[in-house]
């Protein structure tokens, strides 16, 4: 199996994610950061909210962890490709890292407040500390986090806590007045609010998240980093046994935890469940999808799986400018009317069209618009390439 192949592979699994990442966020652009959980104030119909809760299984929290796989799996190619160059690849990774945050920054002040770029950039240096461990110390440290992550999540719901109740109250009363807002509003008027309304209330309470985030996303991107270590997708061809344990084993598995979440969601263990459910699911996920490109490489269908992850930056900010335009008062108003069921109808099209389109592109360009401009940035080239560094060697240097 040639290394183009393997790259292809992961080009189109991260193309996949996006899939699922626009099903997940399409609830966001509808109902709102926070209204996507307290949807009965939108009175939604029995359909969507059966609708809701499949994707709540099925979608949400395991398609973003896919992203951050390929994340962590791209750091380390990325590294042995500057390495086999005769570069080390500590500042390029620390360019790249950074205009994330700034290409996040851009997005969630101007455009949405769902950005995933900034938290990327931002972990990314923390992940800087695993990248010349062993294998199976990123293993060790994926299940410690993991076990971190689930142990967190034994604690029940407190629905009847003051402040629980409290802050509930606010959340709802901010999404009640989103409502008009964001389907009515102004650019400028969205934006404001997008960028200083607070609902949580205790800061005390977002700086806790903030610590505890990168706890729980930091499994998949050291499993990413993992697999790319230990050659997961050298060969694919010769890994479909892995890839069929996988998928029958975590597939199963998660949809078992994640439902349990769904249906006892104050009991002991739910959070848990919600939290490795979304983990498995998501290695299910990867494990499924690589069976498939086994089977059906090459073909048109994968072949525009890997545009669209060859685009993943470009297609992932066009989702926003596509979707913000549909819902937003600025553009067509259709927030929080479209429901559930048409708005994952909504994202087959997009995503569909970007199927398409992306395929189009990569046939006559070599990379998307803002992976250019990352490239450039990160290698510090106008081409966007890592440049061989010359050695010279000692019998060179005594001749010279």
């Amino acid at each position: 199996m040639t290394t183009r192949k393997r790259i292809r592979l992961v080009d189109g699994l991260r193309g996949f994610s996006l899939l699922g990442i626009l099903l997940a966020n399409m609830l966001i652009f509808q109902y709102g950061m926070f209204g996507k959980d307290v949807m009965h104030l939108f009175h939604v119909p029995a359909a969507d909210k059966a609708a809701h809760n499949i994707l709540q299984v099925l979608v949400e929290g395991s398609f973003m962890p896919i992203f951050a796989f390929v994340f962590g799996f791209g750091m380390i190619k990325m590294k042995e490709s500057l390495n086999a160059k005769n570069r080390k690849a500590g500042w390029p990774l620390v360019r790249r890292f950074a205009m994330l945050i700034g290409l996040g920054l851009l997005h969630s002040t101007f455009l949405w407040d769902g950005d995933i770029l900034l938290f990327y950039g931002a972990i990314g240096f923390l992940l800087l500390i695993f990248m010349n461990r062993k294998p199976k110390t990123l293993m060790v440290w994926s299940i410690i986090f993991l076990t971190v992550a689930g142990l967190i999540g034994l604690a029940p719901e407190d629905k009847a806590g003051k402040e629980m109740q409290a802050m509930n109250h606010r959340i709802e009363t901010y999404v009640q007045s989103t409502v008009t807002l964001y389907a009515e509003g102004s650019y400028a008027e969205i934006k404001h609010d997008r960028n200083t309304a607070n609902p949580l209330g205790d800061n005390a309470f977002i700086l806790v998240l903030a610590l505890i985030s990168p706890l729980m996303t930091a499994p998949m991107f050291l499993t990413g980093m993992y697999a790319a270590k230990k050659g997961w997708f050298a060969d694919p061809d010769e890994n479909k046994g892995m890839y069929r344990k996988g998928a029958l084993i975590f597939i199963p598995l998660g949809i078992a935890l994640k439902t349990f979440h769904l249906l006892f969601p104050e009991m002991i263990g739910s959070g848990s469940g919600e939290m490795l459910g979304g983990f498995a699911l998501s290695i299910g996920y990867i494990m499924g999808f690589s069976l498939l490109y086994t089977k059906f490489a090459p073909s048109s269908l994968m072949e525009r799986f890997e545009a669209v992850g060859r685009l993943s930056m470009t297609n992932y900010l066009m989702q926003t400018v596509i979707c913000t335009t549909l819902f937003y008062g600025y553009g067509f108003g259709w927030f929080g009317k479209l429901g559930v069921i048409f708005g994952c109808a909504l994202s087959l099209v997009i995503y569909g069209v970007q199927l398409f389109a992306s395929g189009w592109y990569m046939n006559r360009f070599k990379s998307g618009p803002v992976e250019r401009v990352l490239r450039m940035w990160t290698y510090f080239s106008w081409d966007g390439k890592a440049k061989r560094k010359k050695i010279r060697t000692k019998t060179a240097a005594a001749e010279a």
